[in-house]
């Protein structure tokens, strides 16, 4: 009976097979941080006012300052209230400026603002301020919970219905809602599409680095872990750049999303894990895909027996979700730092570069075990360190 190792040597532990099946599931985490650009790209607390044009249909050839001076109460430092503004009155306006308003409310009409570094953000465009402020961590939390039922969705899925189907149907949940997420009419339905990204999120990523390093050998796997990353840190370079040329939040959406049109299309061809499918018994589906790897990576020395090999454990399916929300986490403050948003994009994934490479080759020297309880100690005690000092 040969062990599934075995045979990946016989074949070819990371050929032409290999590297075509593992650059096309590594693509999605490319583009996938794009998806979350509304959430990441955004000013939390922009420079506002509102809306007091109603004071217009009494005075309509009333200055800028005019109308903010009648409409608009002050704060104790002598600033124009930000949520607050006089309730409308049907007076002509010679009353208005000579008994004034005092009356108060929040702002009946929406915002006006100025000042942006975007063009529009989901903050502006949903009117996220003041008494719908907190909506903001509302929508993270949310794209957060998505990621934790993707993953418990699809974690365990992935053992049922086979590797396959688990990266497909999150990869088709990217796309769909990612566009309906730029096409959002209001904040509830901007909610219920994130959520659902983030539940495909969730899923494609704890599935495809199984369905892609399930086809690679033990000698070769760090490389194919390593670049799953790589191409995750490349993408989040990229987001920078876009976002920087396009500051129209549901346009750069669009644009980051189209490629995963592309995705949508090749996903379906992605080969299953012969791994997966021995375990289930179902030998002869095995064969032949052992077959076709073995005829593009031409090694033609498959073997007779393939028996059934160990089942995968969840531990390590847990621990890379753990990372991953972690990951999010993070990316999600970014804002926060005080430097500008795009240069602290920038080398957020410049950053995951080098000490990606850096583990592919520090995997090679102390082995997966060790470097991996390593890497968690430190990080987790870094992310505490992170969260205090913010």
């Amino acid at each position: 009976m040969a062990d599934f190792g075995e045979i990946l040597r016989n074949i070819g532990e990371f050929g032409l097979f290999q590297k075509i099946n593992l650059v096309a599931l590594c693509f999605p985490n490319f583009i996938q941080y794009f998806t979350i650009a509304s959430l990441i790209f955004i000013e939390p607390d922009p420079v506002r006012r509102c809306n007091t044009d109603w004071i217009l249909s009494a005075g309509p050839n009333l200055t800028t300052e005019e109308q903010l001076n009648l409409t608009l109460p002050r704060e104790d430092d002598g600033s124009f209230s930000r949520c607050q503004m006089f309730v409308p009155v049907d007076w002509d306006i010679d009353a208005i400026r000579e008994y004034g308003l005092n009356e108060t409310t929040r702002c009946l009409n929406g915002w006006v603002y100025g000042n942006m570094l975007y063009e529009t953000t989901i903050i502006t465009d949903f009117d996220l301020v003041c008494g719908r402020g907190n909506m903001v961590q509302l929508l993270q939390s949310l794209f957060m919970s998505g990621l934790v039922v993707g993953f418990l969705i699809f974690g365990p899925s992935a053992e049922s219905f086979g590797r396959r189907r688990a990266t497909q149907i999150p990869a088709v949940l990217i796309f769909v809602f990612s566009v309906t997420t730029a096409l959002c009419p209001n904040v509830y339905l901007y909610l219920a599409s994130h959520f659902l990204v983030g539940v495909g999120a969730g899923g494609y990523r704890v599935n495809c680095i199984v369905l892609s390093t399930e086809w690679i050998g033990a000698s070769k796997r760090s490389w194919g872990v390593g670049l799953t990353q790589l191409f995750g840190a490349i993408g989040q370079c990229a987001l920078a750049g876009l976002i920087y040329l396009v500051r129209n939040w549901r346009l750069a959406q669009l644009i980051s999303t189209a490629p995963f049109a592309l995705v949508v299309m090749y996903i379906w061809f992605i080969p299953e894990s012969a791994r997966w499918l021995l375990n289930r018994g179902r030998t002869e589906e095995a064969k032949k895909l052992i077959v076709k790897a073995a005829a593009i990576n031409k090694h033609f020395n498959v073997g007779d027996s393939l028996g059934r090999t160990k089942e995968t454990k969840y531990i390590l399916s847990i621990c890379l979700f753990s990372l991953n929300l972690s990951i999010f986490a993070l990316y999600f403050g970014i804002g926060n730092l005080g430097l500008s948003v795009f240069l602290t994009q920038l080398l957020f994934g410049a950053f995951e570069v080098p000490s990606t490479l850096s583990s592919i080759w520090l995997l090679e020297i102390f082995g997966r075990k060790i470097l991996f309880i390593a890497v968690l100690m430190i990080g987790g005690v870094c992310s505490i360190h992170h969260h205090r000092c913010l």
